[in-house]
């Protein structure tokens, strides 16, 4: 497989946004489609290294319809690093959301999340339950494998530079043999969305690498109940999607969920780990038909 380096002359069908935290860090989003459109917008929030860019496809298709709004949390992508790895927790990034919806002006979203983007849906469920219109939980829930944890906190905190995009892309291999990259262009578009190029000419991982020490600090002391705040998702819609092979939410975890909700809809996605793409046939067709009556 040949990775090039990253297209300067794409067409943008996004527009660059940026806004202040409470606490003054520079945060950025994507935003694609017509701010006027009256179909419930969408936003999409990602995992816990991961930044807008691995939403690209699935909102460039879903613009056409809607507004589709896709943020950096702080210390990831274009969003400003934080000078105190003690921010990097859930409650910081939610306070971040809740300015983001307020700059936006997004009275109503649906939620995409994936991994920490999931479990930052679910909290709207608590501190912003006005404004949750449906969540889809991609690859996350309640309730997490400790081994699939631990390995993505061994991963966080790492930046092993790499000499070219075709080397990037062989470590994320060989790393992430699981990874749901069926053809070239998605994985392609995985590994861009990865590494950035550094001063120094060599690729690094494009996240602050103090976030591993914000997990740690997390997982070392007690826990909220995620089910809890799973439970707020009660009165709302739910699309709940999983990797077949992955080592962060469980089968029993996956059927959990479905006894807690009866109507939460459920795909698991073949020959896939943590965590899906949203690019899969399947997810597509799921997502269409979820979204088509919002």
């Amino acid at each position: 497989m040949t990775i090039a380096p990253p297209s300067t002359d794409q067409p943008r069908d996004w527009r660059d946004r940026f806004y202040h935290s409470r606490d003054s860090i520079k945060l950025y989003y994507r935003e694609y489609g017509d701010p006027a459109s009256r179909r419930v917008p969408v936003l999409c929030l990602g995992g816990l290294t991961r930044n807008s860019q691995d939403f690209d496809l699935l909102a460039r298709r879903l613009a056409s319809e809607r507004r589709v709004v896709c943020p950096d949390l702080r210390g990831r992508g274009e969003s400003g690093r934080d000078p105190d790895w003690r921010n990097y927790r859930p409650e910081v990034y939610l306070d971040d959301l809740r300015q983001l919806l307020a700059v936006a002006r997004l009275d109503e979203v649906i939620v995409i999340g994936t991994s920490l983007g999931g479990v930052l849906g679910m909290a709207f469920g608590v501190a912003m339950p006005t404004a949750l219109r449906g969540v889809v939980l991609n690859d996350t829930g309640p309730e997490f494998d400790v081994a699939g944890i631990a390995r993505i906190i061994d991963y966080v905190g790492e930046d092993e530079p790499q000499p070219d995009w075709e080397s990037a892309a062989r470590h994320m291999s060989d790393r992430f043999p699981h990874l749901s990259a069926r053809n070239d262009h998605i994985w392609q578009r995985l590994v861009h969305n990865t590494y950035r190029l550094g001063p120094d000419g060599r690729l690094h991982v494009n996240w602050d690498l103090n976030l591993a020490r914000g997990l740690k600090q997390l997982v070392r002391r007690e826990l909220p109940d995620l089910w809890q705040l799973y439970r707020s998702l009660r009165a709302v819609p739910v699309l709940a999607l999983r990797g077949a092979w992955s080592d962060v939410v469980t089968a029993a975890a996956f059927d959990r969920m479905a006894a807690e909700k009866p109507d939460l809809i459920r795909v698991t996605v073949r020959d896939v780990g943590h965590a899906p793409t949203l690019e899969e046939p399947e997810v597509e067709t799921a997502l269409n038909d979820f979204l088509a009556d919002f």
